[in-house]
């Protein structure tokens, strides 16, 4: 069977260098995860923790889901600011990284990127960046 390919739009990060493809009906952050790369800080991958904060330089992105006044304020959010697990690029999009950035775009293996993410947040079990 025949399928056809998702749209998908570059995502540029100014900090390293790198671009990666992502599908736009998938956030910024799960597109860099699907790809098995490194770059943008990962936490709850949900909106909850404001590990992913980023802010958008060039380019524009849609809303998946509401981001928590917690992380991102009516201001900042006014400045481009947002988290890379709630949005959706809808033409390529250069970003910077607001988080910690230690090992950017470094491939591992989907297992690992996967468990990673879908590992609980907890005091014994802090974010790690991915």
């Amino acid at each position: 069977m025949w399928m056809t390919p998702r749209p998908t739009h570059d995502v540029h990060v100014t900090q390293t260098g790198e671009s990666y493809p992502c599908a736009v009906d998938e956030s910024l952050l799960r597109g860099m995860l699907r790809l098995g790369r490194k770059g943008i800080p990962a936490g709850c991958v949900n909106g909850g923790c404001g590990v992913c904060k980023v802010r958008v330089v060039e380019g524009s992105v849609r809303p998946l889901g509401p981001v928590s006044r917690a992380h991102v304020s009516v201001d900042e959010e006014a400045q481009g600011y947002t988290l890379a697990c709630r949005v959706a690029p809808t033409a390529p999009v250069r970003l910077d990284i607001c988080g910690k950035l230690t090992k950017p775009f470094s491939r591992s293996s989907p297992a690992v990127v996967a468990t990673q993410a879908a590992a609980p947040v907890s005091p014994t079990n802090p974010p790690q960046e991915i």
